[in-house]
C-alpha cells in the first residue's frame, strides 16, 4: 500500500484522482496541494483526503507519504521533482516533463542519483486500443514501421496558465505535441534515435504569444517518420487520432471524436458530457468510461504495479527528457523554418521495436516491388534487377 501526496486539483489531478481510487484499492491518496487552501479543502471533502494544503514542500516532505504525483503547471513540475528527489520519494509526473529539455535533465539527473522511483505519466500510450497495437506492432505485424502519425485537436486548454508561454513553457506543441511524439516513439521504438525536425507553427485565432495550431515532422536514425498535428483552433470537441504504416501493415485509431456513443438533445443533458465537449445539445457523443479510454487506468497500474516490483515502468523520466528535447528542436525549426538537430546530450538508445526487413526477392535475378491482382484476374509483379537497377514487370495468367 502506498501512501499518496497528490500536487494539483485542476481537471489532471481529478483524473488521476478517480483513476487512482478506483483501479487496485490499496493506494490511499493522504494529502492534497492546490494554490488555494479553499481549493484543496472542496477536492478533499469530495474524494475523502484527510490533509488539503497549499504548501508543496510540507506535502512532499510529510513523513507518512511514500509516492509524489505532480499534476501541477509545467513550471512547477521541476520545483516539485527535485523536492521529491531530495525526500527520497517515488515521484510520477504528469505530461510534458518540464518546459524545456534542460529543466527536464535536471529532473532525471536528481531523481536517478537519488535512486528513487520515476514515472512519466503520458496517458495517451497506455489507452487500451494502443497498447494492444503497439503490442502487435513490436510482434512485427506491421513490418518495419515506415510513418507514424498521431493528431490532437481541440478549442483550447482548460485553466489560465496554459495559455500563458512563460508558465506553459508554449502552447499546442508543448501541451499536445508531447503526446504525440511519445505514441510515435512508441510504435517507431524506444531504440531508434530522433534525429531531426521541421515544424510549422503559428497563432492563428487567439490572442496570445503562444502557438495554437502546429505541425511536425520528426525524422529517426532508421528513416522512420513521426508526424504529429496538434491545434487548439479545432471546433467540435477534441479529436484524437494515430495513424502507424509499416512495411507489412498499417494500424488505425481513432481514440475520441466519435466515442461510439451517440445521443441527441434539444434540451441539454444538464451538466459535463465529456472532455474538451463544446456544447451539451444537438448530436452529443458522451465517453461511458472517460478515464479508462484515456490510459489513466492502465498508466497507473503499470506505474504501482513496477514500484511493487522492482522494475522501471513503460514511461520513465528519460521517456519525458527526450520528448522534451524533441519539442524543443520543433521551437528552433518553426522559428528557422529549416530542419533543426534534436538535441540528445544524454542518448541511451536501447533495443529497437523494429523487425529487421530487407529486399524481398522475387528471384535469383530480381527484387520483389510490388505484387498486385489486375481486373482480369492476372497478377503483376513490379521488379527491379539486381545487377543492372532496370524496373520491368510480369504478368502471369
Amino acid at each position: 500500500m502506498h501512501k499518496i501526496a497528490l500536487l494539483g486539483t485542476g481537471l489532471i489531478g481529478r483524473f488521476y484522482t478517480q483513476s487512482l481510487l478506483s483501479y487496485r484499492g490499496k493506494d490511499e491518496i493522504k494529502v492534497v496541494v492546490s494554490q488555494r487552501q479553499e481549493e484543496a479543502e472542496r477536492f478533499a471533502r469530495e474524494f475523502g483526503i484527510s490533509r488539503p494544503m497549499t504548501d508543496i514542500a510540507a506535502a512532499v516532505r510529510d513523513p507518512e507519504i511514500d509516492t509524489v504525483i505532480i499534476g501541477l503547471p509545467n513550471y512547477l513540475h521541476k520545483q516539485a521533482a527535485l523536492l521529491a528527489a531530495e525526500a527520497g520519494k517515488a515521484v510520477l509526473c504528469t505530461k510534458p516533463l518540464s518546459v524545456n529539455a534542460e529543466d527536464a535533465l535536471v529532473m532525471l539527473e536528481a531523481v536517478e542519483k537519488a535512486g528513487v522511483f520515476n514515472g512519466y505519466l503520458e496517458d495517451l500510450v497506455y489507452t487500451p486500443k494502443t497498447l494492444k497495437a503497439i503490442a502487435s506492432a513490436r510482434a512485427g505485424a506491421l513490418g518495419k514501421v515506415l510513418w507514424a502519425r498521431s493528431r490532437e485537436t481541440h478549442g483550447g486548454p482548460h485553466s489560465d496558465w496554459f495559455w500563458n508561454k512563460k508558465l506553459s513553457g508554449g502552447g499546442a506543441i508543448v501541451d499536445m505535441g508531447c503526446h504525440c511524439i511519445e505514441i510515435a516513439r512508441a510504435f517507431i521504438g524506444k531504440g531508434v534515435r530522433p534525429m531531426d525536425v521541421t515544424c510549422w507553427a503559428d497563432t492563428q485565432v487567439h490572442p496570445i504569444d503562444a502557438e495554437d495550431h502546429a505541425i511536425g515532422l520528426v525524422r529517426y536514425e532508421n528513416t522512420a517518420i513521426g508526424q504529429f498535428e496538434v491545434s487548439w483552433t479545432f471546433r467540435g470537441g477534441m479529436d484524437l487520432r494515430d495513424e502507424v504504416a509499416g512495411t507489412e501493415g498499417t494500424v488505425w485509431l481513432n481514440h475520441w471524436m466519435r466515442t461510439g456513443f451517440e445521443m441527441f438533445t434539444s434540451v441539454g443533458q444538464g451538466g459535463y458530457v465529456a472532455e474538451k465537449a463544446e456544447g451539451d445539445t444537438g448530436w452529443l457523443f458522451p465517453v461511458g468510461d472517460e478515464i479508462g479510454s484515456l490510459g489513466y487506468v492502465e498508466m497507473f497500474m503499470d506505474m504501482f504495479n513496477a514500484m511493487d516490483a522492482g522494475r522501471q515502468p513503460m514511461e520513465t523520466f528519460y521517456d519525458g527528457y527526450v520528448v522534451n528535447a524533441i519539442m524543443d528542436a520543433c521551437y528552433r525549426a518553426a522559428e528557422s523554418k529549416r530542419w533543426e538537430p534534436v538535441d540528445l546530450k544524454v542518448w541511451r538508445g536501447g533495443e529497437s521495436a523494429q523487425v529487421a526487413t530487407g529486399m524481398k526477392d522475387f528471384d535469383d535475378q530480381h527484387f520483389l516491388i510490388k505484387e498486385e491482382v489486375m481486373p482480369n484476374g492476372a497478377t503483376k509483379f513490379i521488379l527491379k534487377d539486381k545487377n543492372t537497377g532496370e524496373i520491368s514487370q510480369v504478368i502471369r495468367e
